[in-house]
């Protein structure tokens, strides 16, 4: 089995099961006009709980999904009845599982993992499916701990990635569709200008997903090349990076998934680095 992945068929054998919480985690750029619970509501995997990510981010930033501190994600897990003992499924309609993946990792739970194919694949397999509110959950105490395998160094900051575009030291490579890179689509976030960091490389994070259209991420093996055919090293430093720190968290996983650990991701994103006049950008 992928300790990172589940298929459907062993999620649904085990929906319900005393010990496993299966988190619907959907979110909407601002652009959407829609919210990740409204989804929900339209119709989630039976028993499912809402993950709020903008509530499990840092209320007191200037952007948005900023990593919260510690206590904040304890809270937010809690309340959705986690503890350190719980084993987590996460899934959504496209790309955020991945974040709230490397968050739980982040804050030292590793017993989580991404269903694959999500939300679509499942419906489109026609499993069951459920609509309305979610129910509530008996609250836990979530504690915090000493992430493992040095995860806790692999968050980056401006100053970071500014130094690793100067020297080379790391590869800067950029997560969002082509068109948000270049400029050629609005950055998806209201007064945000579009561009890109000169120097960055881009890798949209659908190149992360099998070609198919059954929405499953590619193999271990197939992600590498995709890595390499746009001219990325796996085995040199990475800090990826996407709009708010959403898919750059799919590259993440996929580097995981290839048994890559020199890597961060800088969780400001385009976010931040678009909307300083102090830092260079560029469009084509």
């Amino acid at each position: 089995m992928d300790p990172h992945l589940v298929e459907p068929d062993w999620l649904e054998q085990r929906l319900g099961a005393s010990g496993l919480v299966v988190l619907d985690c959907n979110w909407h750029a601002p652009e959407a006009n829609k919210s990740g619970l409204d989804t929900f509501r339209q119709g989630h995997l039976p028993g499912a709980l809402h993950f709020d990510l903008q509530a499990a981010s840092d209320p007191d930033s200037d952007y948005p999904n900023m990593l919260p501190v510690p206590e904040r994600f304890a809270e937010v897990v809690g309340a959705l009845g986690i503890d350190n003992r719980t084993s987590v499924i996460v899934y959504d309609g496209g790309y955020v599982s991945a974040r709230v993946w490397w968050m739980f990792r982040l804050f030292g739970h590793e017993d989580v993992r991404i269903l694959d194919g999500g939300f679509r694949r499942w419906q489109a397999e026609g499993r069951p499916v459920e609509t309305g509110d979610p129910r509530p959950a008996e609250p836990r105490v979530f504690t915090p701990l000493e992430t493992v395998g040095g995860t806790a160094g692999q968050v980056a900051d401006w100053r970071l990635v500014r130094e690793a575009l100067g020297s080379g030291s790391a590869q800067i490579v950029d997560a969002r569709v082509r068109e948000r890179f270049t400029g050629e689509l609005p950055s998806g976030y209201p007064g945000l200008p579009p561009g890109h960091m000169p120097g960055a490389v881009n890798l949209p994070w659908t190149r992360m997903m099998r070609q198919s259209g059954d929405f499953r991420f590619e193999t271990p093996e197939k992600a590498e090349a995709v890595f390499r055919d746009a001219g990325i090293d796996p085995d040199r430093p990475i800090i990826s990076t996407c709009g708010s720190g959403i898919t750059a968290a799919v590259l993440v996983f996929q580097l995981v998934r290839m048994g890559r650990n020199d890597w961060r991701l800088y969780d400001g994103s385009w976010n931040e680095w678009g909307s300083r006049a102090d830092l260079p950008r560029q469009s084509v």
